[in-house]
């Protein structure tokens, strides 16, 4: 008979929208092993698996602390309460809590006060009299304390099933799947999965339920929002903080950390709860869709994440993608895992026109067959050989959802999506593949007047060989990275230049003046002037991120503002709870132009 062997979580925290799929062991009566969803409509030897989700509803209401929210909260922040800031924002689990948090806290009370007192002269009558130590005024939450947040006033997903009452506690039935994802009217409260193996034939249990309870079901963190910042002072904001000229577009660069290397040893500041794939997948659906870009170039995603997730997501919401898994030569693991490049585009923007796959494996395998001696060829191969790919996709604007008849006036693009993911100490491979790549483009460039984007993780911070390469067209003979050539590819030197006009987009703000944009300038790095950092972990705060354009045929017209240290909560590193990749997203806008001057 079937019979269930064990029972458990991914995770012990559900997050409000993020689904809950217990893992289920089940033998069947022929003595396999599985994991498969056995319901009423695939029953095995005339039983099935019976579902059950209940709520604990409880008396007692319970409030999370915003900062840590598996912990309860036990002060709540008057000034929150009287801006009428969100109440979920102002719980706080112990006084040192509120106080770490306070550099960060502090800004929601600006912001509120800038909003509702333009004089400034009742901040103090509002919020309290808080100072650097995050001293003010709180007050602790009582066992009856209750919020309107924590109140579950809808009608369940279900006709509310009391199953047990005790001490208090309620349980209501909310849902009859395998699968849950915890609503806000499950905020605080527990959850109890109950699996039985059921009689086909009576509908009738068989055996006992197999139960797990979770803990206090936690809000889903939101990090602040960022908005488009425009460069030249010209371009006009919609009420979302969105660029309304006509005539543009916008490109989103991000790596978002693929879930074979978000490993607990190797983030161990981050929540093991927001660390989980069901959990930060959301997290980063929701960001990727919040910015709206034309043109998103993913790097670090997971082929079965691709095709399981990324791309049917996407294409509900108007995206059309294409996708670049790396090599597997060096990685012997499981294949669905191997991670690669994705881009999509707005199928309402742009057109498919054509797709160019680089493989530096090959590229590695041509350049040792005609440099490197036969008896050193396996030890240049060992060296040059890393699996990473890029992704060059050529693109057709549309007008008006509709591409243009008239082959004189198609506008079209190339777009190209890269992780190059070398060792630091490879300084050579990781010049040589960003040559190989642009030496690529060059020649699309050669067959085609096209505006091009060169987007990606290069593993490189500003000022090094690469990004010299990038953004200079050379590399200075003297350069320190050009030292480490146990190969010889790089020579002879006066061979590492390209011809296109790039330039770094991020590098506009530091070209242009205006009011407001002085904060932007001071994230930017006043040697290369790039972003300060887009990876932020424990062990490394530097920029690795960057999206190259044509200065010839592009210009910017606005910039996704760039995070500084007041944007992370003190102390933190990524991924954390609000932000799901160790890595910041890079968003820009373009305008097409003709005939600008070339570097």
């Amino acid at each position: 008979m079937l019979s269930v062997l064990r029972v458990h979580l991914p995770s012990d925290i559900p997050i409000v929208g993020c689904e809950i799929t217990p893992y289920v062991l089940l033998r069947r009566p022929d003595k396999i092993i599985t994991t498969d969803d056995l319901d009423q409509f695939s029953p095995v030897d005339g039983h099935f698996m019976r579902y059950k989700w209940y709520r604990v509803q409880s008396d007692k209401k319970v409030a999370v602390c915003s900062v840590h929210p598996s912990e309860q909260a036990t002060l709540q922040c008057i000034g929150c309460v009287k801006a009428k800031i969100p109440v979920a924002k102002s719980y706080h689990c112990t006084p040192k809590c509120f106080s770490d948090a306070w550099q960060h806290h502090r800004v929601l009370h600006d912001r509120a006060a800038s909003a509702v007192n333009e004089n400034g002269n009742e901040e103090e009558e509002v919020f309290g009299r808080f100072n650097n130590s995050g001293s003010g005024s709180l007050t602790s939450l009582s066992a009856s304390a209750s919020s309107a947040s924590l109140t579950n006033g809808s009608a369940p997903l279900y006709p509310a099933a009391v199953t047990q009452r005790n001490g208090g506690e309620t349980w209501f039935e909310v849902g009859r799947s395998k699968t849950y994802t915890p609503t806000a009217d499950d905020i605080g409260h527990v959850l109890k999965f109950e699996c039985v193996v059921v009689n086909a034939e009576t509908k009738l249990p068989v055996g006992y339920a197999n139960t797990l309870l979770t803990s206090r079901v936690i809000p889903a963190p939101s990090p602040s929002p960022r908005r488009m910042v425009p460069v030249d002072g010209m371009a006009q904001l919609d009420a979302d903080g969105r660029i309304t000229s006509s005539g543009t577009f916008t490109v989103l660069s991000y790596n978002v950390l693929s879930d074979a290397y978000a490993s607990n040893d190797l983030y161990s500041y981050c929540p093991s709860w927001a660390l989980s794939w069901p959990y930060r997948r959301q997290n980063l659906l929701q960001e990727i869709v919040g910015y709206r870009a034309d043109i998103i170039c993913l790097q670090e995603i997971q082929s079965d994440h691709y095709e399981e997730f990324f791309s049917p997501e996407l294409d509900k919401h108007g995206y059309y993608g294409l996708y670049k898994r790396k090599t597997n030569e060096v990685y012997n693991g499981d294949t669905n895992k191997i991670d690669g490049c994705a881009t999509f585009f707005r199928r309402d923007r742009f057109s498919h026109v054509k797709k160019y796959e680089v493989e530096f494996n090959k590229a590695a395998q041509s350049l040792t067959d005609a440099m490197i001696a036969p008896a050193q060829q396996k030890t240049a191969l060992n060296r040059l050989v890393k699996d990473n790919v890029a992704l060059i996709v050529v693109l057709e604007a549309k007008v008006n959802n509709q591409p243009v008849d008239s082959p004189g006036k198609r506008q079209l693009l190339c777009v190209a999506n890269t992780h190059v993911n070398v060792h630091q100490d490879l300084k050579d491979v990781k010049l040589w593949q960003v040559h190989t790549l642009l030496k690529g483009l060059e020649k699309i460039a050669a067959s085609a007047d096209i505006p091009m984007l060169v987007c990606g993780d290069f593993s490189s911070v500003p000022g090094s060989a690469p990004h010299e390469l990038l953004a200079l067209g050379k590399v200075d003979p003297s350069h320190p990275d050009l030292a480490v050539d146990p190969l010889n590819i790089l020579r002879p030197l006066n061979r590492l230049v390209h011809q296109l006009p790039l330039v770094s987009a991020y590098s506009s703000f530091a070209r242009t003046v205006g009011l407001g944009l002085e904060q932007h300038k001071r994230r930017l790095d006043n040697t290369t002037n790039e972003p300060l950092f887009t990876h932020v972990t424990r062990d490394f705060i530097g920029s690795l991120d960057y999206i190259f354009y044509t200065a010839d045929s592009l210009v910017v017209e606005s910039l996704l503002e760039l995070l500084d240290e007041e944007s992370l909560r003190k102390d933190t590193a990524l991924p954390s709870p609000e932000w799901s990749s160790d890595h910041t997203a890079l968003l820009a806008e373009f305008r097409c132009c003709k005939n600008r001057s070339r570097r």
